[in-house]
């Protein structure tokens, strides 16, 4: 078995979003998947299980599985393509069938993931008061523009947005309170945001309960934000939007989300990944 590392959406091995890939998982279990997630101890690592009519995938943070990982689902499939090819690779994951496409550009290689349907879900006041409070955050460290809610396209995260960029800079949470709250809410990550412009936006992202302090690069909030803005309105559709991520982590990322105008559609993100040596 051979345990694969790759950064996923950068083409620097230093930046990006490092993630476990094993190619081949077959005769593993749950708690060998725990325990080499563990010790490679990035925020994800990949497990696929060939079978007769599909690859199956399941992801594991160190410290528990997630159902969806959009990081690793890039980084798997560019190890995937340069094993056996570019082209098309369905993954059946715990949400759902997803559709990965490789392909070399100028950047290298680069893979697009189509999420499951994207929806939103409206926060309570309770959970909203307790969010920023293990955040360190008060309401009029908010941004107006783009209300609180929780985003799904595969995994569920909070959407925060920050009114400038130096309070997403200022990173400071509430460790066991955050953990405490993800927990009882069933959020994956928390995606902090800040709008830089129309179609570019900067994040960061708390993932306490996986054993990671901050996810340097975050597919799977990618795309449920993407959703998330095409839902509310909050962005003219069809749209392409880069999210910087990781550079206060000092792993600069860039995360491309695609949407189109079909409220019904998955988001497509785009990032490029390369081997870590």
């Amino acid at each position: 078995m051979d345990i694969l590392r790759y950064s996923a959406f950068t083409t620097d091995p230093k930046g990006g979003n490092p993630a476990g890939v094993v190619l081949d998982a077959a005769g593993l279990d749950d708690a060998a998947m725990q325990a080499i997630a563990a010790d490679v101890g990035y925020s994800e690592t990949a497990f696929l299980f060939h079978e007769p009519d599909r690859v199956a995938v399941r992801y594991f943070s160190p410290l528990a599985e997630v159902p969806f990982c959009g990081h690793a689902t890039i980084a798997t499939a560019a190890a995937y393509a340069e094993r056996f090819g570019l082209g098309p690779l369905r993954l059946q994951s715990q949400v759902g069938t997803i559709e990965v496409e490789t392909r070399v550009g100028v950047d290298g290689l680069t893979a697009t993931l189509r999420s499951v349907p994207p929806h939103t879900e409206p926060i309570g006041a309770g959970a909203l008061e307790a969010l920023l409070r293990a955040l360190r955050w008060d309401a009029t460290d908010l941004d107006p523009a783009l209300p609180v809610r929780v985003a799904y396209a595969g995994a569920r995260h909070p959407v925060v947005a920050a009114g400038t960029r130096a309070r997403l800079a200022d990173l400071d949470y509430d460790v066991p309170a955050l953990t405490a709250l993800m927990a009882e809410h069933d959020w994956t990550t928390i995606d902090l945001v800040w709008r830089e412009s129309a179609t570019v936006f900067h994040a960061r992202n708390p993932f306490p309960p996986g054993g990671v302090y901050e996810d340097p690069a975050t597919g799977a909030a990618a795309a449920a934000f993407g959703g998330y803005l095409r839902e509310l309105g909050l962005v003219e559709v069809p749209a392409t939007l880069r999210i910087h991520q990781g550079h206060d982590l000092g792993r600069p990322s860039l995360v491309t989300v695609e949407l189109d105008a079909d409220p019904g559609s998955g988001v497509a993100v785009t990032g490029t990944a390369v081997p870590i040596e």
